[in-house]
């Protein structure tokens, strides 16, 4: 019997249909990468995502409000100054990953009104997108285009603190710098989607506006500012032919679970356990209505490096997924997790996922 290729599986489990096997969506740090080719001997031609399996691979083109003024604006006292095309100037020390903002454009409200941002159908802005998605074609991958979300672009925009004081002071203002905002996503959206020729999969949408307690704002402030927005530009991207909208979104989404489905969206990631996500129960209540990508601890099941725990861990979310719905992934893996546990967890999806 022919095998399916990765886009195959992953098309069977995100119709809720039961898949040949269970397929996987993860991303490998660098710095594990690193630790697993030491302790493993590998050589360097081989990545851990194609040695392990990848079945998504996420394709992106450059959203940035002001794309055309990224750069480097000067190098001062051990600091290097960049324009992030955000509207921000940031600095940062080199090797650093952390940044701190120095300057925006938006420093008061009354300065939107004059701001005009890049066009989202600048050629510069999609120069590699086509070769990401023939790359992973290549590779028998299901291709997703991917923008960034509302919530985050504005804090990005606007700054996190300023933005949250603007919802709980000044809603009126952040519904139109978010509506604006959203806009601007959207149409990098439909530009990324007809480019990418990714139809018959879809768009990322990527808003990290939770930590892993609730979300950064009330569920009501979701229904009368971010809900409308998305409401828009979901049914938008589906009218121009994307398959699944798909909402990643780290932390405890669970409070906006319901409102996520009223938007439109067709599935959520990363589904993280540590902030009271738990794919046995979720797929359960939402099947057919939401589709679950995610669900791995790598925050605290997996660092401890306790192998039956992991076992467990693992098995019961393989097992969730038989009748599709599911596509097995943690947020991310980094150096704190052994590299023996990583091969117990796909070893485990390979020989146990194998439904068929």
């Amino acid at each position: 019997m022919q095998k399916s290729d990765s886009a195959t599986i992953v098309k069977q489990a995100l119709s809720f249909t039961p898949p040949d096997r269970l397929p996987v969506f993860e991303s490998f740090w660098p710095e594990w990468e690193r630790k697993w080719r030491e302790e493993r001997s590998i050589p360097d031609g081989l990545s851990a995502e194609d040695h392990f399996g990848n079945d998504i691979s996420i394709c992106v083109g450059q959203e940035s409000l002001f794309s055309t003024q990224i750069g480097e604006v000067k190098q001062e006292n051990g600091f290097i100054y960049r324009n992030d095309g955000w509207g921000r100037v940031i600095r940062t020390q080199p090797g650093s990953y952390f940044s701190e903002t120095v300057e925006r454009v938006l420093r008061n409200p009354r300065d939107l009104d004059g701001l005009v941002f890049d066009s989202p159908t600048l050629e510069s802005r999609y120069a590699s997108l086509a070769s990401q998605v023939d790359r992973a074609r290549a590779k028998g991958r299901a291709a997703f285009v991917k923008i960034g979300g509302v919530f985050i672009r504005s804090t990005f925009f606007r700054g996190e603190a300023e933005f949250l004081m603007d919802l709980g002071g000044d809603e009126a203002f952040a519904r139109e710098l978010a509506e604006r905002v959203g806009e601007h996503l959207l149409q990098i959206g439909l530009e990324s989607l007809r480019r990418g020729q990714v139809h018959d999969t879809g768009v990322w949408v990527c808003d990290d506006m939770c930590n892993a307690l609730s979300p950064m704002f009330s569920p009501r402030t979701f229904e009368r500012v971010f809900l409308p927005i998305y409401q828009r530009m979901v049914a938008e991207l589906k009218a121009a032919g994307a398959r699944w909208v798909v909402m990643h979104c780290d932390g405890n989404l669970g409070p906006l679970l319901p409102m996520v489905v009223d938007a439109g969206f067709d599935g959520i990631n990363p589904v993280e356990r540590s902030a009271g996500l738990l794919i046995e129960d979720l797929i359960e209540e939402y099947f057919g209505r939401l589709f679950l990508i995610g669900g791995v601890c790598n925050i605290q099941i997996l660092p401890r490096g306790d192998l039956a725990a992991v076992r467990r861990h693992i098995e019961a979310i393989v097992d969730a997924g038989r009748n599709g719905g599911l596509i097995i992934g943690s947020h991310s893996l980094g150096p704190d997790i052994p590299v023996e546990v990583i091969e117990l967890y796909r070893g485990i999806v390979r020989d146990r996922g194998a439904y068929r």
